[in-house]
């Protein structure tokens, strides 16, 4: 496969605000929102970004599709760095990368319908002739299983369920032909009974259109459903990341298999109850001087309060941030 991404030590700081003193010492106070994020992305792969609220993963969302802008680090796409483009290069860039937020409701503008919204970013990227920007997006919303088009296409936002309105999303992202596709907590909003239904439409779409995609979540079991891939996101940094049955059944960092135990199992004969992690995730506002985990684990030792651990290459595709990677404590 050939690498479409490539995001090298991407870090975004935010100020805090700091008292009258500290601004006089020239002391600055910062949230370390993502700090140090490294990630590729190939054609046709589904890497899923996994952790808690709090943890940094819709930042990084948004730092890819330029919606904000990194600190620091290098962000490569097709090979070309795209961190400081602008004017019309940002506008292309911006097609061919598109993001699924994770409220269908307020995703969608109320006063237009099913199909002006989709037809909307091909008017603003003036793609094509008006009657082709309608065939493309009645396409679009036949792609994503929304039939017959013409039953959606006068409706409005708020004649249609969650369900819909996320397919409709979708569809929107879908009619400018992205390359990759960044998907924000896509079905977190939605009904049970209807997620099994859009999370079956990503895949499929995915699968036939050999799109990159970008899965962010914060459920374990929907990042196993949905990708190839699974990167670990702890205090605006990747823990551990791995192929996707790899990160489930052989998790080499603490915190993956707190998450890993935090699924609930059920089988014939066979019952897992859910483990629960202790503790909150608390905002990073300076380097940590160890493991950023420590604070939690239940297996830290004081070499993990005191020295970052390294990451250690468990196989050519796995690696995990742990001073106890391959066995300790």
């Amino acid at each position: 496969m050939t690498r479409l991404l490539e995001v090298r030590n991407l870090t975004k700081l935010y100020p805090l605000r700091s008292s009258a003193l500290a601004m006089l010492r020239g002391e600055r106070r910062v949230l370390r929102a993502v700090d140090g994020v490294d990630l590729d992305l190939s054609e046709g792969e589904v890497l899923a970004i996994v952790g808690e609220s709090g943890s940094g993963k819709t930042t990084t969302g948004k730092l890819i599709t330029l919606q904000e802008r990194p600190t620091g680090g290098s962000l490569r796409f097709d090979g070309a760095d795209v961190v400081n483009l602008s004017g019309a290069a940002l506008k292309a860039y911006r097609r061919r990368v598109q993001m699924i937020f994770q409220n269908p409701y307020e995703a969608l503008d109320p006063r237009h319908t099913v199909l002006q919204s989709v037809m909307e970013p091909l008017d603003i990227h003036k793609v094509g002739t008006p009657a082709s920007r309608r065939a493309a997006a009645e396409a679009a919303l036949d792609q994503v299983e929304l039939r017959p088009t013409a039953r959606y296409a006068t409706r409005y936002p708020a004649d249609l369920s969650g369900g819909q309105l996320q397919r409709v999303a979708i569809a929107r992202a879908l009619v400018l032909d992205p390359r990759l596709l960044v998907a924000d907590e896509p079905v977190s909003m939605l009904d049970v009974s209807v997620r099994a239904g859009v999370m079956n439409v990503m895949l499929r779409l995915s699968r036939d259109l050999g799109l990159a995609s970008l899965y962010i979540t914060h459920d374990l079991a929907v990042a196993r459903a949905m990708s190839t891939r699974i990167a670990v996101m702890y205090l605006g940094a990747i823990v551990e990341q791995g192929p996707t049955e790899t990160m489930i059944s052989a998790a080499a960092h603490p915190y993956t298999r707190l998450l890993v135990g935090a699924v609930p199992e059920h089988r014939p004969g066979h019952r897992r109850e859910r483990v629960r992690l202790a503790g909150e995730a608390s905002a990073l506002t300076a380097e940590p001087a160890g493991c950023r985990f420590a604070p939690r684990c239940p297996a830290a030792t004081a070499l993990c309060r005191t020295v970052p651990p390294p990451r250690v290459a468990l196989t050519p595709e796995h690696w995990s941030a742990c001073h106890f990677a391959t066995g300790g404590p």
